[in-house]
């Protein structure tokens, strides 16, 4: 079952988010997506995926209260450089760009499934049952 792995359930978002960016009907004249309101659905189910992937490999989730974006960087930042930049990056396109903005710009909704794909890989390779295979 996918929920009992984070990463699967990650990507099982990003395939979701696919499906609902397909309904904004791409106009290739414009190179614009034509309904926001898909952008929007879109950007935070990305957001989300990469939000389960992060919850895998950083430890946000204790004390009180939600984490906010913060307190996913410096725990990147305090794990791995490479998974920070793509935090940062990540959160402006796919949280704010896609997901408060509803950007119908094409190249910006691609970068945002690029960067979640990157979010959820780079996970993928800290995620602790991974780092057991990759040590033998």
């Amino acid at each position: 079952m996918e929920e009992d792995n984070p990463i699967k359930e990650a990507r099982r978002y990003v395939a979701n988010a696919q499906e609902i960016i397909e309904k904004s009907k791409y106009d290739p004249e414009t190179k614009l997506y034509k309904d926001k309101k898909y952008i929007r659905i879109a950007g935070n189910t990305l957001w989300m995926g990469c939000l389960i992937a992060l919850d895998a490999v950083l430890n946000v989730r204790q004390g009180k209260g939600r984490p906010n974006i913060e307190k996913y960087k410096k725990a990147a930042a305090q794990r791995d450089g490479k998974l920070l930049q793509f935090v940062n990056s990540g959160y402006e396109t796919m949280h704010l760009h896609m997901g408060y903005d509803g950007t119908k710009n094409k190249k910006t909704c691609e970068g945002g499934f690029d960067l979640a794909n990157a979010i959820i890989d780079r996970c993928a390779l800290l995620y602790p049952e991974n780092a057991c295979a990759c040590a033998s």
